[in-house]
This record gives structure tokens, sequence and C-alpha cells, in this order.
């Protein structure tokens, strides 16, 4: 009876000491960030090439504040390093899109509101995985009173938009959403 047991319990043991082996070998290939990334752990690079302005409509700022934005973003939420050219992660793409167009017309037929859309064409690049790879437009505005011009609130209308954008292509390239 007390062979039975311990064979019980032998096995028991051995079939939880494999669990957690299997368990430990299969969390092992798999990197988790409390920022919401899973970049696989043999991606260690990233590289931003530029991101020219084809916009009809063009700030003259906007093609390097992309990429200032999204290397910041990546700085600052993932372990990556940058590279110049040839990381494991490649991004570049082309603002395609900078309009304002009214939202709200006035009895007198005068816009109450105007909004300004930027788009922006990526193409990402997963050098450790293609399957991952993607070429996608991105897009986002803000709306701002007709009792503005757009110069005086540009500056704020794009941090917002930008924002905006770098993180819905930092979560589609490494957050997989």
């Amino acid at each position: 009876m007390t062979s039975i047991k311990n064979d019980k319990i032998r096995r028991s043991c051995l079939m939880l000491f494999s669990a957690a082996l299997i368990f430990a070998t299969v969390s092992c290939t798999i990197s988790y960030s409390f920022t919401g990334a899973s970049v696989s752990p043999d991606v260690k690079t990233y590289t931003i090439g530029n991101f020219p302005n084809r916009a009809k409509l063009v700030n003259p700022t906007l093609s390097d504040y992309v990429v200032e934005q999204l290397r910041d973003k990546f700085t600052r939420q993932t372990s990556l390093n940058y590279q110049n050219e040839g990381g494991d992660l490649e991004f570049e793409g082309t603002i395609t899109g900078y309009d304002v167009q009214p939202m709200a017309i006035k009895s007198d037929d005068q816009a109450a509101q105007n909004r300004l859309t930027v788009k922006i064409s990526v193409k990402f690049t997963n050098n450790k995985n293609h399957e991952q790879d993607f070429e996608t437009e991105f897009s986002a505005y803000a709306d701002f009173s007709s009792d503005y011009i757009l110069s005086d609130v540009e500056e704020s209308l794009v941090e917002e938009i930008m924002k905006q954008i770098i993180e819905d292509i930092y979560n589609k390239s490494v957050a997989n959403w």
C-alpha cells in the first residue's frame, strides 16, 4: 500500500515538474512589457526612415516631427535600440494628407468649426518575422473654432493629432492590436 502511495506521489511530482519545465520554456520565448508591447526577444533594434511630405498643404516641420515622435515613443516604451539603417524593425512612410475642412456651418453660411486632418502612409517591416509586415494609412483629426486661423492653433492641433497617429502606429507594429 505504501509503495502504491509513493508511486502516485512520484508520478504527481514528475508531472508537476514537467508542467513547470514546459511553462518555463514557453514563457522564455515571448517578451512581455507593461507598455503593451509584445516584441520577440530576438528583436533588438529599430530604424525610422524619412517621412517625406507629399500632402497638397505642407507643414514644413511635420516630416521631422513624425520621425522624432515615433523615435521618442519607441525609446520610452521599449528596450529596443535605435539604428540609422538595417534595424530589426523598420519604419518608412509618407505624409499623404494635411487638410483643413469646414465641419459646422453657421446660419450666415460661414464655417463655425474647422477640422485639420493628417494622413500618413506607413510601411512597417519586421526583419525577424515578415508575417507582421504591413503597409497602412493612419489618419487622425482635430477640430477648431473658425474664430481662429489655422496658424493660431496649428501647433497644438498637430501635437494632438500626431499623438494619436504615433500611438496607432506603435500599437499596430509592436502591440499587435
